[in-house]
């Protein structure tokens, strides 16, 4: 569990598959740039749940619920590990949050604290994300977050709009602690 003034990121669990589909996963507006569809029903949403909170007993499984310390436990959107390369200890940061929270600086924080979390606990050495150039609000929470801008690879990805641009990003762990 990660935790800021705000903010509590804590493991996903089943009870959490009807928020997830309400907050954001039936949401084709917050769908828009990712990778996997819009739900059509909560089944859908119990189902990669599952998955994901089947897969917590493994140590380098890192998949968080964003939640509101004021709203209560109920997830407003997710934060994860996507992908990784153990042999330059780099690894693919993942996110989104419902439309409702949307501008308020939550993705920035929950990222924030991820970031800490993974350079800190885990001891990675570099942490990239990358954002299609049409969702440019995305591109800002990695600028906000201290991650520099290293280009962009002509239809080098695809999401629910299809083939795209790829805006890459990324920090290394000297970067974030201040050259050292």
């Amino acid at each position: 569990m990660l935790e800021s003034d705000r903010l509590i990121l804590r493991r996903f669990v089943m009870d959490d598959a009807q928020a997830i589909y309400d907050n954001w996963a039936s949401d084709s507006e917050v769908t828009k740039f990712l990778m996997w569809p819009t739900h059509e029903n909560v089944e859908a949403t119990r189902k990669i749940l599952s998955d994901w909170t089947s897969q917590y007993y493994k140590d380098d499984f890192y998949i968080w619920a964003i939640t509101i310390k004021e709203n209560g436990d109920s997830p407003v959107g997710s934060i994860s590990v996507v992908d990784k390369d153990d042999r330059i200890k780099m690894v693919h940061i993942g996110y989104c949050i419902g439309r409702q929270w949307w501008n308020q600086g939550m993705i920035s924080e929950a990222f924030g604290l991820t970031i800490s979390y993974l350079f800190n606990e885990v001891q990675v050495n570099r942490i990239a994300t990358r954002h299609d150039p049409r969702n440019p609000a995305s591109g800002k929470v990695m600028q906000k977050c201290g991650l520099k801008y290293e280009g962009m690879q002509r239809e080098a990805d695809w999401n629910n709009q299809g083939i795209c641009d790829a805006s890459m990003y990324a920090i290394l762990a000297k970067d974030y602690n201040g050259g050292a």
